[in-house]
């Protein structure tokens, strides 16, 4: 008996010792596990910073040189050494905005379509179609806009809207002047094909994690689908959408190879839609490699901080509406 108390307590022992060794080993590798983790967010803020340092270090000389007037001037002669953004600005913003007003709608429009009226057999292809649209180097998206899609909204398009809001008040300012092709429409348009594809995936996804018991509820007492997905489908899934649309801003506030090729690239605030203007990643873009003297290059790198800022802004914005979207939620 005493053998066996002794054996037993030997067995005891290894498997005491075997448990101490697999939970010290599970302790190791969660705290390397936690501290690779820390050390990667760490390094985003560093690059984050790095990269916010080294662009107000480079708009230094062209802060001094024009203070905050720079940011509500239009003027850019680079051959006087006058320098304003509000033109690039204006441009960046109300592209965007077209764009969103365009991408938002038809983007959940297809969600919707995908998830609650597409054929079973159809929705993988469709989806697979609008995912690769997002795979298109923006470059093929500015060179089709330029040779395909300008020409056929200055033959078509472009005289339609100038005939259509002539007679309507400052609807007639927005559309008026001869029909270029070119402009600030057209890179709204070609924002909105871009963008397209990102409203639209993460709308078919949220979509997706709906309930099905919510919704066959709301058809068991007699919703229709428009009231199904306007009552139940898109409050439940709010946050979500609100996440892909900002995702979507994102893009289009820093798109610069398409929106360079069909904006016309004047440095004007334009009066209409249709007349060229630009944007402040296409005046980069366009301007930087031409920039000769430090106050040139540093008016171009405080174009690239103002734009940092303005995303930056979104992006909190945002943020803020989704906290309160998932208060609301709770």
């Amino acid at each position: 008996m005493a053998d066996i108390a002794v054996e037993n307590s030997r067995v005891a022992y290894k498997e005491t010792a075997r448990r101490s060794r697999v939970l010290t080993s599970f302790k190791i590798r969660d705290g390397v596990f936690r501290w690779l983790t820390f050390a990667a967010a760490i390094t985003v803020l560093l690059i984050l910073g790095g990269v916010i340092i080294s662009l107000i270090q480079g708009s230094m000389p062209s802060i001094r040189a024009f203070g905050f007037k720079f940011v509500y001037t239009d003027v850019w002669n680079p051959v006087t050494d006058e320098y304003g953004a509000l033109a690039a600005i204006y441009g960046t913003l109300v592209t965007s905005a077209i764009a969103m007003i365009i991408a938002v709608p038809v983007g959940i429009g297809i969600g919707i379509f995908l998830t609650e009226l597409c054929p079973e057999i159809l929705r993988r292809p469709i989806g697979i179609a609008i995912e690769l649209l997002a795979g298109i180097p923006s470059i093929i998206y500015g060179i089709w806009g330029l040779f395909v899609f300008a020409p056929f909204l200055q033959a078509y398009v472009q005289p339609g809207l100038i005939k259509f809001f002539g007679p309507v008040p400052i609807l007639s300012t927005l559309f008026a002047g001869p029909p270029y092709g070119i402009g600030m429409l057209t890179a709204g348009f070609i924002l909105a094909i871009m963008v397209l594809p990102f409203i639209a995936a993460v709308s078919r996804d949220v979509f997706q994690t709906v309930p099905p018991l919510l919704k066959e509820a709301g058809r068991g007492i007699g919703c229709t689908t428009w009231e199904v997905v306007g009552r139940v489908i898109i409050p439940y899934t709010r946050v979500g959408l609100v996440g892909g649309v900002m995702l979507a801003l994102g893009r289009a506030l820093g798109e610069t190879m398409a929106v360079t090729f069909v904006i016309g690239n004047a440095d004007v605030i334009p009066r209409s839609l249709l007349s060229p203007g630009t944007t402040i990643s296409a005046a980069i873009a366009n301007e930087f490699t031409e920039a000769v003297g430090e106050l040139y290059t540093s008016a171009l790198i405080e174009l690239s901080l103002i734009l940092f800022v303005i995303t930056f802004i979104v992006l909190a914005i945002a943020r803020l509406m989704l906290m309160r979207l998932e208060q609301k939620v709770k």
